[in-house]
């Protein structure tokens, strides 16, 4: 106890001295000689201690004081919920759902230079090998959409989704693509997708954050947190990392000695003080900073409880494959349903390790990529039929994919056979797919060429996707803005359109 005290002393003492930089000491001048001076040109009327310009009492609205408070949208929402699934490292579509026979026959054969003329490649270099699919498809369901047995749960539930076969980006290396896929911009500072819905929405959980983010494949993303970072919107809208090993948040448990009273009495101090630093400054900010106090206190009540897997039925354990206590995709997708069922507006999973290169056996396409489909279909296919029986998929969208696809041929890098099979980056045409409230249930939109290298029908960027997902919470993705730097930005940038042909 000595210590704290002593901690908040230094913290004091520290506040007090930030008072007296140069800045403020400026600040504080000006009615000083500057207002001597400025005296004489306004015939000896002092503008800045005339009582026309003291401040007014600071009047809090509960947006400033709950920055998380529950928004109705624009327009009638189709969901109110986002699941948003982020395989980390780009999953070959040739392997998956996107199915070309006429691949399988050129298997061995040398690329036409024709596609490789003015196209830019992470490693490829040289003439490369065009490479058929490593996996056996059939279609499924009534949709007869196609499906590898790389995912064999996952034709239980095929009908229930939309796929994008032909959606494309202009980013090619893993960073830049990511951040493209999920801030609407490859450079860093814009607000991630999570963060626009909980600054346009709020939370329906005022005990939980808005955006929660689990990660699972034992790394985070290449672009790091960015991924879910708010950029110039208020950084109470980043993203919440929570994980499904350990603890659920870092300290969320108070120090020996500490009592809830005793912390809550401590929380009302400090923001005593915020709401004082406010008055003077009006950084948006320190408004964060109040409700991110308030939000950590109530967050150790209510997160241990929505983040234990362990009170599940053992039926619904089964179902996932979940693994208590450890780090996994199956554990997130259950907590995932468990999130959104308390009211958290937007839930980002990212599992990382889906490059398949084919440089080591983890990363080869025959091998490794059907040992990563072996983690994550089950779980998924759980999901949409967890949230289907239990009411929630109506109003929870469900999104898949990631942030680029594979190459039809097999990397070579500079002409020299890779140890495994694998493909390299590509761009030019990737799948994705969507299932839940608003979604064609069954649908496929857009279509590749014989090889699966460019899309030929039904083509859609990375700001359609954007702008598609924005129409499902209530937003017209064109009039959502924010302004900085003297601007409105808005998460598709100049471009998007919302993709009509998987709506329901």
């Amino acid at each position: 106890m000595k210590d704290i005290v002593e901690r908040l002393i230094q913290e004091k003492l520290a506040r007090e001295a930030q008072e007296k930089t140069r800045r403020h000491f400026i600040k504080s001048c000006a009615q000083g000689m500057g207002g001597l001076a400025l005296s004489s040109i306004f015939m000896g009327c002092d503008p800045l201690s005339s009582s026309a310009h003291k401040k007014a009492p600071v009047a809090f609205s509960e947006r400033d004081l709950n920055p998380l408070s529950t928004l109705a949208p624009p327009f009638a929402p189709k969901v109110k919920s986002v699941i948003y699934l982020h395989m980390a490292g780009a999953p070959s579509q040739l392997e998956m759902f996107d199915y070309k026979p006429a691949l399988q026959k050129l298997d061995g054969q040398d690329c036409p230079q024709s596609l490789l003329e003015g196209k830019k490649f992470a490693f490829i270099k040289g003439t490369p090998k065009l490479m058929g699919p490593q996996a056996e498809f059939k279609q499924e369901g009534e949709s007869g959409n196609w499906v590898s047995n790389f995912m064999p749960h996952f034709k239980k539930v095929i009908d229930d989704v939309a796929f994008l076969k032909a959606v494309h980006t202009d980013q090619f290396n893993h960073g830049p693509a990511q951040l493209f896929m999920h801030t609407g911009s490859a450079r860093l500072g814009r607000p991630s997708i999570g963060s626009w819905a909980t600054y346009g929405l709020g939370s329906e959980n005022q005990n939980l954050p808005g955006f929660v983010v689990l990660t699972s494949g034992g790394n985070t993303p290449d672009a790091g947190k960015s991924v879910w970072g708010s950029g110039f919107l208020p950084s109470v809208y980043q993203g919440v990392q929570c994980r499904s090993e350990g603890d659920p948040v870092l300290y969320i448990e108070d120090p020996d000695g500490i009592t809830r009273d005793l912390k809550k009495s401590t929380i009302d101090a400090i923001n005593k003080i915020n709401k004082e630093e406010y008055a003077k400054y009006a950084d948006p900010e320190i408004l964060a900073r109040i409700n991110q106090y308030e939000m950590a206190y109530r967050m150790q009540i209510a997160v241990p409880e929505v983040m234990n897997i362990n009170n599940e039925p053992e039926h619904i354990k089964q179902m996932y494959g979940v693994e208590p206590g450890k780090e996994s995709f199956a554990n997130n997708c259950l907590l995932a349903r468990k999130l959104v069922e308390d009211g958290v507006r937007f839930v980002q999973l990212f599992d990382w390790g889906w490059d398949t290169h084919g440089n080591i056996r983890e990363g080869s396409i025959d091998l490794g990529l059907r040992n990563k489909c072996r983690e994550i279909d089950r779980p998924i296919t759980a999901l949409i039929m967890d949230l289907k029986q239990r009411g929630l998929l109506d109003d929870t969208l469900i999104i898949w994919g990631g942030e680029f696809g594979r190459t039809p041929m097999q990397e070579n890098r500079g002409n020299t056979k890779m140890a495994y099979k694998g493909r390299d980056h590509h761009g030019d045409a990737f799948t994705m797919w969507m299932a839940g409230g608003g979604i064609k249930k069954g649908a496929s939109h857009g279509k590749t060429d014989d090889i699966g290298f460019s899309g030929i029908e039904g083509r859609v960027s990375v700001h359609d996707v954007h702008a598609t997902i924005l129409h499902l919470l209530g937003f017209d993705h064109e009039k959502f803005t924010h302004e900085f730097q003297g601007r409105p930005f808005r998460l598709t940038d100049v471009e998007g359109q919302i993709i009509k042909e998987i709506l329901a």
